[in-house]
């Protein structure tokens, strides 16, 4: 479950970034014709390109074709029957290898069902079939005969010969077809012929063949290094859901990983030099497939090549090092064609000295996931620590969303959700993904140079460094001022005791337009805690920064002053889930470096700070004689989440006629660093956050509930009258990440419109988040969301027994909320929180499975219930609870629900608004963009909040939203909380 308060995570950067201009010069686009092309390779001196394209009249499937790069003129080489792919010139210049099914006697055939396909279907999305009737076919140029070189049943395909000319080497599953398989591997055979794939090497003619490669899962697409004495290739994990690039000698030995990525990592090809590699992986985003190179030992880390929108894959370099071609959707209308650029090959030796050494591999040290096919029909203690003891391991390292514990967590339940019978139901078969930005970090161009006194160029993270919401770009030279601790009540703020708030202001006398403005970070360590109580809503770093960019500062130097005893003086490098600037430039200094700022004055931070902490206030100081500069240069990492979702269907197939239910928990927690949502301290804080309860729990209690209701249905016990989808949401503790992405996506496509109503797309919305610590009572949330959950809570519960306490809001932290918003009944089981919430101490030692099981099987009868009915639950609109979301006392209400997983959205996005709220009196609408409050710009939701603070109860003032790209002003009447 997520904290209220909690929007920020730390992390850093996996891989070294690279500009494209720095290693590609002189990018054009090479092939145009046809539907698409790729897989573009040179003859021995760089003359020729052999490529495969669809553009042949008759046949919609690849052929290959031969272009000469000094005419452009062209011939086809295949035979224009079939499938054809992986075409490779022999070094003498006179033959060509490719694959093909053209000997398939139901090719044509296979041609006209696929055209048929094509105009009768959605767009598919693309998949490889390893059609068991590939050959590796060689064409000899000057008398256009073709001759079969593998002639063996099973794909044999991916070939190239070495560059001596002697030998070829290619991936086959011909293993798979030449000797008798157990049971499973026949069956694995009809759905998964990738398998079974594995590296050969024959002589060039195709004879003497031997095996290079023996695991389970896919090794293919292998090429030869320059000197012919190595082999590069891609090796799938068993479950085809990871990709890296391994290397060996041509006779099979010292085979060696040389990626670690844990992403679909594939394509790999030396460079001429031998040196490293470049390959494709989609590491910055599930659909986002981009070039890298990484050292051929594998030893530092790979440095990013491609920058530009669109797949980029499929790589390969001209014989002499100087060219690059590869296969890439930056078309005008997206689709593949063939590129080619200048390879900058110094600069790309430059860029891997410099990365840093390789991450350690975490898929080899993953444990063996339980085997879910041992798990009864009924809801179990024993089935539920089974699933619970998996998820909340070391070995998943804390399911932190976008990491390789997320994708072992998601994976696990999919396989189970496929062996208890569910279909599935994502994007991606099981899966969903969704991109998101899961840290800052700093970029390479960061500067700042102070002028006068002891002028210096001063040391980005060592000095100084900028925080995470500056402003981005270059701050010209300007003065520098001190302010004290930059606070600044308003006029008419009131403290927690109701009264009116005593004064206090660091700016007053103090002219700051268009200067640096240095305050220390916190509050004067001296004050009473009711007056530290009191200013604490001001004191926040977001809003000193919104009260120096409304003085028209042009910069903020934080430091943290030698009272504060802090761990490290400069502010960390994290991010909220706010990612807007503050309209200001932002930095952190040391204490050295801000009594160096205060020389001019004859001061120290030591002496200011010390006045400062006593309570009293002091006029502000110039820093006279001194100017700083800055360049600002921030990185957000993009990583991708996934979710994972498997549906029972009522019928055969899904029903989309029919609302369906859906029975949902969250699946990601904190990762092996609590970041900012973790309530470690110290040593504790960089932990395996297991999260056992939370929610490891709560995902046991929904396969259960799963494999409960497969079961039923499989014995004819139950009659569903609509579809049960059952769902593992990650992204929750980043902000509700993964169910939002799910429900907008929805509601772009079926209303239009991502913010649209769902109301009447689903029956209802079962969640369950922390079911594990069942302490005395069992809470479910939501109950006012619908009229029938009192009545369906006595009827399943009365054969379980569990004491219950009912609450009616349906406003919560966590994943129910995402569907309460959209229109649709929501019901939430939550045990409470507990000493162990968001520690590395939540274990699955710790669940009570017993009552976990108990509450696990009471919210399945009340799926039950819903499933079988043949009405949907009516839907009760409840306005959120006046004291939601409050800080620091703040007593205004608009009824505004912010959504916390906006991005770098500029203002305030709205998930909602409270249906008889003051913003919604006004016209504010869900969906809206808030950017400006009573006449103030809101740059993020930390204006607002600040800004919510100043409003008068029953005084009309304004609010500014935008609207389908037109700001919409309206006017509004503050409400009281109290």
């Amino acid at each position: 479950m997520r904290l209220i308060s909690a929007l920020c995570l730390a992390a850093t950067s996996l891989v070294s970034a690279q500009t494209e201009a720095d290693l590609l010069k002189n990018v054009r686009q090479l092939t145009f014709e046809g539907r698409r092309a790729g897989e573009g390779y040179f003859n021995a001196d760089g003359t020729k390109m052999v490529f495969q394209s669809e553009r042949e009249a008759g046949n919609p499937f690849y052929q290959i074709y031969l272009m000469d790069l000094e005419t452009g003129d062209q011939e086809r080489i295949s035979p224009g029957m079939g499938k054809t792919t992986c075409a490779w010139i022999h070094p003498d210049g006179k033959r060509i290898m490719f694959a093909s099914t053209h000997s398939d006697p139901n090719s044509k055939d296979l041609q006209d069902a696929e055209y048929k396909e094509r105009e009768t279907s959605k767009v598919r999305k693309y998949s490889w079939d390893y059609d068991e009737h590939y050959d590796i076919w060689e064409y000899t140029l000057a008398t256009k005969l073709f001759k079969n070189l593998t002639d063996t049943k099973g794909y044999d395909a991916e070939g190239d010969w070495s560059p001596n000319g002697t030998k070829m080497v290619f991936a086959s599953n011909r293993r798979a077809y030449d000797k008798e398989l157990s049971k499973e591997d026949k069956e694995r055979l009809k759905i998964d012929k990738q398998y079974f794939m594995d590296i050969y090497i024959a002589d060039a003619d195709g004879t003497n063949v031997k095996q290079l490669t023996d695991v389970p899962g896919y090794d293919g697409g292998p090429f030869f290094s320059a000197d012919g004495k190595k082999i590069c290739w891609r090796r799938f994990t068993p479950k085809g859901d990871v990709a890296e690039v391994w290397t060996m000698n041509i006779d099979g030995s010292d085979q060696k990983q040389i990626t670690k990525l844990g992403a679909m990592s594939w394509a790999p090809y030396f460079h001429p030099s031998g040196e490293y590699l470049i390959f494709t992986t989609n590491l910055n985003g599930f659909a986002n497939f981009e070039l890298y190179i990484v050292d051929a030992a594998g030893k530092r880390e790979p440095v990013r090549v491609t920058t530009t929108d669109g797949f980029d894959g499929l790589p390969v370099f001209t014989p002499d090092g100087k060219k690059l071609a590869w296969t890439s959707g930056r078309t005008a209308n997206a689709q593949s064609q063939i590129f080619m650029a200048e390879w900058n090959h110094e600069a790309a030796k430059k860029a891997l000295e410099t990365s840093g050494p390789a991450k350690e591999d975490k898929v080899a040290k993953t444990a063996q996931a339980p085997d879910a096919s041992l798990t009864k029909g009924e809801i179990t203690p024993e089935d539920m620590r089974q699933h619970v003891t998996y998820l909340a391991s070391d070995e998943l390292d804390g399911r932190l969303t976008g990491t390789e514990g997320e994708k072992l967590a998601t994976q696990y339940v999919a396989d189970v959700f496929k062996k208890i019978g569910l279909q599935p139901y994502g994007d991606e078969e099981w899966f969903e993904p969704f991109e998101f930005t899961a840290g800052v970090a700093l970029g390479e161009g960061n500067k700042l140079v102070l002028t006068g006194g002891d002028a210096a160029e001063l040391k980005a993270d060592v000095d100084w460094r900028p925080l995470s919401f500056s402003q981005l770009g270059e701050i010209k030279p300007s003065s520098i001022v001190f302010a004290g601790y930059g606070i600044e009540t308003p006029d008419e703020a009131t403290g927690n005791d109701g009264k009116k708030l005593e004064t206090y202001s660091s700016y007053a006398h103090l002219d700051v337009k268009d200067k640096w403005v240095m305050v220390l970070r916190y509050l004067p360590e001296g004050i009473s805690k009711e007056r530290r109580d009191d200013l604490v809503r001001y004191a926040s770093l977001r809003h000193k920064a919104l009260v120096a960019r409304q003085k028209g500062a042009k910069g903020l130097i934080f430091v943290s002053g030698p009272n504060s005893k802090v761990a490290n003086q400069l502010v960390p490098m994290s991010f909220d889930a706010s990612l807007a600037t503050s309209g200001v430039a932002a930095i952190s200094i040391t204490d050295a470096l801000a009594d160096k700022l205060l020389k001019p004055a004859g001061k120290t931070i030591k002496e200011l700070q010390d006045k400062l902490d006593t309570g009293d206030l002091m006029g502000g100081i110039d820093c006279a004689g001194l100017t700083l500069a800055a360049t600002i240069d921030i990185r957000q990492e993009k990583k991708t989440g996934r979710n994972v979702l498997g549906v029972l269907p009522a019928k055969d197939k899904p029903d989309p006629h029919v609302a369906p239910l859906i029975v949902c928990a969250h699946i990601d927690h904190l990762g092996s660093k609590g970041g900012g949502n973790s309530r470690a301290k110290g040593d504790d804080l960089n932990k395996i956050h297991h999260g056992a309860d939370d929610n490891a729990s709560g995902v046991a209690g929904v396969i259960e509930i799963a494999q409960y209701l497969a079961d039923q249905k499989k014995q004819g016990k139950i009659k569903l009258t609509r579809d049960v989808i059952f769902a593992g949401w990650s992204g929750e503790e980043l902000g509700l990440l993964g169910s939002n992405h799910y429900v907008e996506a929805l509601a772009k496509m079926f209303r239009g419109d991502p913010n649209g109503k769902l109301t009447g797309m689903f029956a209802a919305c079962l969640n369950m988040d922390m079911i594990g610590r069942f302490q005395k009572t069992l809470v479910l949330q939501g109950v006012g969301s619908s009229s029938i959950w009192a009545k369906e809570i006595e009827k399943r519960n009365a054969p379980i027994g569990l004491p219950i306490t009912t609450q009616n809001d349906a406003h919560l932290p966590t994943d129910s909320t995402t569907f309460y918003l959209r229109g649709i009944p929501t019901l939430n089981a939550f045990t409470g929180s507990h000493e162990d919430y968001h520690l590395p101490s939540d274990t699955a030692d710790k669940i009570d499975y017993e009552h976990a099981a108990k509450i696990a099987k009471l919210m399945g009868l009340i799926a039950r219930g819903v499933a079988t009915s043949d009405t949907n639950p009516d839907y009760v609109t409840m306005e959120a609870p006046k004291n939601q979301g409050t800080r620091g006392g703040m007593r205004a209400y608009l009824g505004t629900i912010p959504d916390y997983a906006q991005g770098d959205t500029k203002g305030v996005k709205l998930s909602g608004v409270s249906p008889i709220g003051p913003a919604a009196k006004a016209g504010v609408k869900g969906g809206d963009v808030i950017v400006k409050l009573s006449g103030k710009d809101v740059l993020n939701i930390y204006d607002y909040t600040s800004l919510m603070g100043e409003l008068k109860i029953g005084a009309e003032t304004t609010i500014t939203v935008l609207r389908d790209g037109k700001e919409v002003e309206l006017k509004v009447t503050p409400g009281s909380r109290e």
